[in-house]
């Protein structure tokens, strides 16, 4: 795009904090936004209260049955997919600021009607309907700060910057929220758990939009031209004018498909027939998402190193074909007695699954001029991955077993490792050196500095 590669150096190198020498410079935690990611944290963490039972406790107050509370978490995702989707491109012509606000103020009116009229009442018609309205909150929220990210952090440490935001993402929904849920549901039960979750949220959203309110990057990205009906037209056009991201939307399906899909068998089998119990189960979970947490980070600050690409293809996808095929096959030979070999397991696959992190660097770094785009698209391979993966687990599963499912989730990581070979920068392949996907491995043009090769100057 004319005019974008004079920029390049400036935001590769100097972006917010840059040469500051203090702690936040150092981790890679862009200083300007650090209020926006308490922000996402806290926000997370109340979205995540409700996950480890919010489906049973709507069954017993007026949905009748746990098939149709399902239906009610169907609608949910529904709505949570679209949102992710349209995160990206209105947070374009609405700014991300703005984009926050809706999801924040769409998750807080909607939850309590839904506490209100839906549970309170235990009215099973209007928990499809304000429930599922409720699902664009979260989304709008926090992918509209991740695109604020994309778009403000310096480009040779935007991996790592990616990489704080799933840390602040993952460490609340499922982590501290679970843990919240299980500290306040002996006090104050269900219910009361439920409204604490609306003063997590309000705090949260308080932190990211009043604390970070006058930082850049938070109005308008797109030109005064673009309406928002030509944005959400380019979130679906770059399929076809960069069909490359449409192969990174399938990467990021394949990334978190199987962790959804495995939830649909693997509380029962490890529960009751490899014999661990609940309380171990539960346990495990929160020791995979706990170490995902912080190899969020790891990764994130890594392939601003080694390279976007070759994280993503060599701790990601290769990495997670062989920990989700460890993380089933062997608790399930070896038995109760050999717990500790299942949490390695376990820690092994929440390791790896991070090292995809680096996709919300790369995807939109593959078309400059189209970042909104890139990141709808992207996004809405985020929310497809809680379709894809359960409906994989319940299509096969009796028709191949546990087992035979998780040799598939096995097949998707590594196709997902060939498809991330085509995930390249503008400009590889084009008669220039090859590089692996991060503007600190790729050469820079003739007669340019070395951050001329950012990203954000690519023709």
């Amino acid at each position: 795009m004319p005019g974008r590669a004079a920029d390049a150096p400036a935001k590769a190198g100097a972006g917010p904090g840059a040469g500051a020498g203090g702690l936040l410079d150092r981790i890679g935690l862009p200083k300007p936004l650090l209020f926006g990611y308490i922000g996402v944290l806290l926000f997370m963490i109340g979205d995540g209260v409700e996950s480890g039972f919010i489906a049973p406790y709507m069954a017993d107050h007026g949905a009748g049955t746990d098939v149709r509370a399902g239906y009610v978490i169907t609608a949910y995702g529904i709505a949570v997919m679209l949102a992710s989707w349209f995160s990206g491109a209105l947070a374009q012509v609405w700014g991300p600021r703005k984009v926050m606000w809706v999801g924040l103020v769409i998750w807080a009116v909607f939850d309590v009607l839904y506490l209100v009229v839906a549970l309170g009442a235990e009215n099973y018609p209007m928990m499809l309907v304000l429930y599922g309205i409720r699902g664009f909150g979260y989304p709008l929220f926090a992918f509209g700060f991740l695109v604020w990210i994309t778009d403000t952090a310096p480009t040779a440490r935007l991996g790592t910057a990616v990489g704080w935001f799933y840390f602040a993402f993952t460490g609340g929904l499922p982590t501290l929220g679970s843990l919240w849920s299980s500290l306040t549901i002996p006090a104050f039960g269900e219910m009361g758990t439920l409204w604490s979750a609306l003063g997590l949220i309000l705090i949260g959203g308080a932190f990211s939009l009043v604390g970070a309110r006058k930082r850049a990057g938070g109005d308008r990205l797109a030109p005064p031209e673009v309406t928002t009906g030509q944005s959400l037209f380019n979130s679906v056009s770059i399929v076809w004018t960069h069909p490359r991201v449409l192969v990174g939307c399938l990467v990021r399906v394949i990334n978190t498909a199987p962790e959804f899909g495995m939830l649909v068998y693997l509380p029962r089998i490890f529960s009751d027939d490899v014999g661990f119990g609940t309380d171990k189960w539960l346990q495990l979970l929160a020791i995979i998402y706990g170490t995902n947490i912080f190899f969020n980070l790891i990764f994130g600050a890594l392939s601003d190193k080694i390279g976007w690409r070759t994280t993503i293809a060599t701790f990601g996808a290769l990495g997670c074909a062989i920990s989700v095929t460890v993380l089933y096959f062997v608790p399930t030979w070896l038995g109760p007695d050999y717990y500790w070999v299942a949490v390695l397991a376990g820690m092994l696959y929440g390791a790896t699954l991070a090292g995809f992190v680096p996709i919300s660097a790369l995807i939109p770094s593959m078309a400059p001029e189209n970042k909104g785009g890139s990141m709808a698209l992207l996004n809405l391979g985020a929310g497809g991955a809680t379709f894809v993966g359960p409906a994989i687990a319940s299509l096969f599963f009796p028709l191949v077993g546990a087992g035979g499912v998780t040799l598939i989730f096995m097949g998707l990581y590594l196709l997902a490792l060939v498809l991330t070979l085509f995930l390249k920068l503008p400009g590889e392949g084009k008669g220039k050196p090859s590089g692996d996907g991060s503007p600190a491995k790729t050469v820079a043009p003739a007669g340019g500095g070395a951050e001329a090769a950012a990203p954000a100057g690519a023709p």
